[in-house]
């Protein structure tokens, strides 16, 4: 589209519009912390999804994301045309572009949200906008989808409980969450006496608690401070060590 750019995170330039950088290896189920475990894909029942099976050198044998065809149109306008990609189990990517480039119209059918004109979206071989494919999804919008009046944990809590997790299982998952965006004993708070940073990292902790094994993420860091920024694209590495495309 014109005016729509990217560079990628290594030295050479790139036509596509899509940027990535790949995660660091890391054992299935272990931060690079050592801290708590995180296994991608293992939803709500512990089971690893079908794109997460390691080959035999030890990577995945499926793109967790394949994007082939994918148009848009609004009206006479064309917001998406024709694009194609695919991305691994632990690659980082990020969209550029000016206002109007059409980046969260992808994100939108990426999600499922919006349907493509034309062409297809795989998640971890289901299609987009399934259930099979949103479960295996963590999506962060980029407004703050939370509770005010509620604590950190009470909003992970009650969001944990729509994706059918419950009992020592949702204990885990929202102790997780807080862990790998480091809320610490914050997360016992109101909502409401956070900072604009923290609640963009427990925005992002709700995206966490299914175990994705990708995690669309719109705009993490609009309207933070440097040093949030900082801290929140350095946990956003981290997913990538651990195995997640981002």
């Amino acid at each position: 589209m014109e005016g729509f750019q990217a560079f990628p995170l290594s030295r050479d330039r790139s036509s596509t519009w899509l940027v990535g950088r790949h995660g660091t290896s890391s054992s299935a189920g272990t931060s690079p912390s050592g801290k708590r475990s995180f296994d991608p894909g293992s939803g709500t029942t512990g089971q690893s999804a079908p794109g997460m099976a390691p080959a035999e050198n030890g990577t995945a044998t499926e793109p967790i994301l394949e994007v082939t065809g994918l148009t848009k149109r609004f009206g006479d306008r064309v917001a998406v045309d024709g694009i194609s990609f695919s991305i691994p189990p632990g690659q980082i990517y990020g969209l550029l572009g000016p206002n109007g480039a059409g980046k969260t119209t992808r994100i939108k059918m990426v999600s499922g949200l919006l349907h493509p004109d034309s062409g297809t979206v795989r998640v971890a071989g289901h299609p987009a906008g399934s259930l099979a494919a949103k479960a295996q999804m963590g999506y962060v919008p980029q407004d703050i989808a939370l509770y005010p009046d509620l604590t950190g944990q009470e909003n992970l809590r009650f969001l944990g409980r729509l994706f059918g997790l419950g009992g020592e299982l949702l204990d885990e998952r929202v102790d997780e969450a807080v862990e790998l965006t480091d809320l610490g004993d914050r997360a016992r708070e109101r909502l409401s006496a956070y900072s604009g940073g923290m609640q963009r990292r427990l925005n992002i902790a709700a995206g966490l608690l299914n175990h994705p094994v990708l995690l669309v993420l719109d705009e993490p860091t609009v309207g933070v401070d440097p040093q949030s920024r900082h801290a929140i694209l350095e946990r956003v590495q981290t997913f990538g060590q651990l195995g997640m495309a981002v």
